[in-house]
């Protein structure tokens, strides 16, 4: 039987000239956890994700994925694996349709090259087919329908928002990073974020990471959160021992909850 958790980071140091923008940070994921980490600007939450995705490689430190190594691992290995992530600033192709942007999720699934294609017609047109149905299903799951033929420079911020997510989940991911997935949006904005990241995790089984300001959706959609500050880990637990922990209120909540 296999025990390790999904995700494993061990002692992670990231250092950027006479930065130390991480150091010592561990924790591990849970298949199936929705976990947060959270921590005032600067605390290193970026970093972390970058590593976890191999945008950054630690020294020292070790990155654990379904029981093996990772850490060295580039950014498209990274996503072969099964790992997703969207970015704290919208990184959409903004001249491409938001339907061109999701379908973008889905060429690590694309396992014809154009020669085969070339040769083989059929098997290019049958996987075309077969990615375009998933995308289209992730359009609905969504409800933007609506938006699918529109440049993605022309979308309310809320909806880019929206389809970067859909990309994301297009590409069917194990683990999904989310990298500050409510930033900017209003109340119902961030609602209808929370119900799909919350029905990613229940209904498609997808285990979620997320870095998120705003701690109310931290508290209700998380298993387990992990604070930052200054690059270090300050601690660790489910939302309502972090809510009350004494160094994370004089960090980050700024008054205890009575």
């Amino acid at each position: 039987m296999n025990n390790h958790p999904m995700l494993e980071v061990k002692d992670i140091h990231v250092t950027f000239g006479a930065l130390k923008a991480v150091n010592g940070v561990s924790f591990h994921i849970k298949k199936g956890e929705i976990a947060a980490i959270i921590g005032p600007n600067g605390a290193g939450k970026t970093t972390i994700i970058n590593v976890i995705s191999g945008v950054y490689h630690p020294k020292p430190g070790h990155i654990f994925f379904e029981g093996k190594e990772r850490t060295a691992m580039r950014p498209h290995h990274i996503a072969s694996l099964g790992i997703a992530r969207t970015f704290q600033n919208v990184a959409l192709f903004k001249g491409m349709t938001a339907l061109a942007n999701i379908m973008m999720g889905r060429h690590l699934h694309m396992r014809s090259n154009f020669l085969f294609q070339g040769i083989y017609w059929g098997l290019g047109q049958r996987e075309e087919i077969r990615n375009r149905e998933q995308v289209e299903w992730v359009i609905d799951w969504l409800e933007i329908e609506h938006i699918r033929k529109t440049p993605a420079g022309m979308l309310p911020y809320g909806l880019q928002k929206r389809v970067e997510l859909g990309r994301a989940l297009a590409a069917e991911p194990k683990l999904l990073l989310l990298d500050e997935p409510m930033a900017g949006m209003n109340l119902e904005e961030k609602e209808d974020i929370a119900r799909f990241i919350l029905d990613a995790n229940e209904e498609l089984g997808t285990t979620i990471a997320l870095i998120e300001h705003d701690m109310g959706v931290v508290m209700d959609i998380s298993d387990r959160v992990v604070v930052l500050e200054y690059g270090e880990k300050i601690a660790e637990g489910k939302p309502e021992e972090i809510r009350n922990d004494e160094k994370v209120i004089k960090a980050y909540l700024g008054t205890a909850r009575r």
